[in-house]
């Protein structure tokens, strides 16, 4: 199958429940419309497939949320908070108050996945995901709109990332605790988690306080093929060639997949020893085709002497926690809430 673009329907049927199925299947019909041999996009048409949503201020389900565009950098950032119990203060958002005096409220800066290349912090797909955070982890989340490629390649996205993190860093409403400080974790999942990796990086080398990085099947590579990408390639919603297609598209025109951005701890890449990197919770979903680089990343952090958390969910495809349908979503959803809430 290696090379191949036909994708292995029945096998992925017997392993991911039917709605899950739909779901992941319509994206990948959909994302091999919007993509060109030559290595161009089509964003018109993706722009119009992605179906978006409005935040909104009055909430739903107990969460509600906003939009905020930073005027230095035009990055927009949406902001997800749990509602008061009050309705009386209900479409109301104060800015000057901090979130606690007394507890801890976490403070996720999440970035969505695409591969780079599809997806925003308004597609309804990662909005209702962010909303499910917030309610299961008492926590705040912001998700970034970074730039996305081919129009806007390496470091875009980083320099993204690190631009929203200190704005979060720098909101006196974000504080909570008794001691007015922001608690932010990173999150993000396939390319989101890639993204998540390097802002971390950044923010150890700037000496920025990161509590953790949550890391979800994230997006890694290199110019070798492993055996876990010869094994899967094709059978569960995702090719060797889309992959390869992705990297090109994102990466510096002429490099190849050894990049640090891609493989982090490959040839070119930078160690993390010594370095006060924050801790990591990585979650691997055992279907997943480039499963052999997520797991080379885990052992590159433990190498470098970093604190991390491996979920290996054997029977996990990429997406499982998109529906509340599979134990892998409630699994996932335990993790996260006892990674960031420093009382649980």
């Amino acid at each position: 199958m290696v090379g191949s673009n036909e994708v292995n329907l029945n096998e992925s049927k017997r392993v991911v429940p039917l709605n899950t199925w739909v779901l992941i299947s319509n994206f990948k019909l959909l994302y091999n419309l919007q993509r060109r041999s030559d290595g161009t996009f089509n964003r018109d048409l993706s722009e119009f497939l992605d179906r978006k949503v409005p935040a909104n201020i009055n909430p739903v389900d107990g969460v509600f949320s906003f939009d905020h565009v930073d005027r230095a950098t035009g990055l927009l950032n949406r902001v997800y908070q749990p509602s008061s119990h009050n309705e009386a203060q209900w479409g109301i958002v104060d800015l000057e108050k901090p979130l606690s005096t007394t507890e801890i409220v976490p403070v996720i800066v999440f970035f969505h996945g695409g591969s780079f290349t599809h997806s925003s912090a308004n597609s309804a797909i990662y909005d209702t995901f962010c909303r499910r955070l917030v309610s299961i982890c008492k926590a705040v989340v912001v998700s970034v709109n970074y730039r996305r490629s081919p129009e806007h390649r390496y470091p875009c996205a980083y320099d993204d990332g690190w631009a929203a993190l200190k704005w979060v860093k720098s909101r006196t409403w974000l504080q909570s605790g008794k001691d007015s400080r922001v608690y932010v974790c990173l999150a993000g999942d396939s390319s989101g988690g890639n993204i998540a990796h390097h802002v971390a990086v950044r923010a150890a080398d700037a000496d920025v306080e990161v509590l953790g990085s949550i890391l979800l099947h994230p997006m890694f590579g290199g110019q070798r093929r492993t055996e876990s990408e010869k094994r899967l390639d094709g059978k569960y919603f995702v090719t060797v060639q889309d992959r390869d297609w992705y990297w090109r598209a994102y990466l510096p025109e002429g490099e190849d997949r050894d990049h640090p951005a891609c493989n982090p701890f490959g040839p070119r890449g930078k160690s993390l020893e010594g370095l006060k990197f924050p801790k990591s919770l990585v979650v691997v979903a055992g279907l997943d085709l480039i499963q052999d680089w997520q797991l080379a990343y885990v052992e590159g952090l433990q190498k470098s002497g970093q604190e991390v958390k491996l979920l290996f969910l054997e029977k996990a495809t990429i997406g499982f926690y998109f529906l509340p349908n599979n134990d892998h979503f409630y699994c996932l959803m335990e993790e996260i809430k006892n990674f960031v809430n420093p009382n649980c």
